[in-house]
């Protein structure tokens, strides 16, 4: 059977004064985030994911990217939920997208930040020597597929460009080094049969956020792509429900505040 690819266009749904940000991963795009942004769709939110600079392209072009580029990427999808009139925004991203809304929460006002698979120790080994390789070997093929249930979601490069990998390690070193800035309630994903990211990275995100109201949720059968796996229906529940109690929360705290005036 022929897998259909999915779109990497970013997608804006139209909904409520409460607005959920999704940020993709490293080489991904919105199309892994886009069962997940449905599900918010049909809660009542706003939901918008945006494709970040040098994604969904070709990998010659992600190579002219670095991680201020993604960044900034992430910083105008913000700017346009605020454009649109909503009340409320919840930040959430999948592997390096959670080190994005982390350094979002400590840099704009949030409502919350969901941080889903995001790495602080990359599983690779090799990686710490990309600074060196990345000089005579400018790119590495993709190594095999994902399970079809995942893999049929997907739009990947057929090979990586290893500056954007050395790129990447400078973003994730900057937000490990700014994660006590972070004080939003926070609720940290992590899928313990991570391929990718050394799952402890949660328990390190968790203890390193100065959030009083924080938590980490553990995947026993999920993989890193969380999104698209296997326990994706109870992963859609908790992060709809965390949504609706932070948005519930603040909205209590607007009505007890006192009315202005003289």
């Amino acid at each position: 059977m022929k897998i259909q690819r999915r779109s990497p266009d970013p997608f804006f749904y139209e909904g409520g004064d409460t607005a959920v940000l999704l940020v993709h991963g490293f080489t991904g795009t919105p199309s892994e985030l886009l069962p997940l942004g449905q599900y918010l769709r049909d809660e009542g939110y706003t939901v918008y994911a945006p494709l970040l600079a040098g994604h969904g392209t070709s990998p010659e072009e992600m190579e002219c990217t670095t991680w201020k580029d993604w960044w900034k990427s992430t910083l105008d999808a913000y700017e346009r939920l605020k454009q649109e009139g909503v009340q409320q925004i919840v930040a959430a991203g999948l592997s390096m997208g959670g080190a994005l809304v982390l350094n979002l929460a400590r840099t704009v006002p949030l409502n919350g930040v969901i941080p889903m698979c995001a790495p602080i120790w990359l599983k690779d080994k090799r990686s710490h020597l990309v600074d060196v390789i990345r000089h005579v070997k400018p790119y590495v093929p993709r190594r095999g597929t994902k399970p079809a249930h995942i893999e049929e979601h997907l739009v990947p490069y057929d090979k990586t460009p290893l500056k954007c990998v050395s790129s990447l390690r400078r973003l994730i070193r900057h937000v490990r080094s700014h994660l006590g800035e972070v004080e939003v309630p926070a609720l940290i994903i992590q899928a313990e049969q991570d391929e990718t990211v050394v799952p402890k990275s949660a328990v390190h995100i968790y203890n390193a956020i100065a959030s009083k109201e924080k938590r980490i949720s553990w995947y026993p059968k999920s993989s890193h792509i969380i999104t698209l796996d296997k326990e994706r229906k109870k992963l859609f529940q908790e992060v709809a429900h965390f949504v609706r109690r932070i948005s519930g929360a603040a909205e209590e705290k607007k009505a007890d505040a006192p009315a202005g005036g003289v």
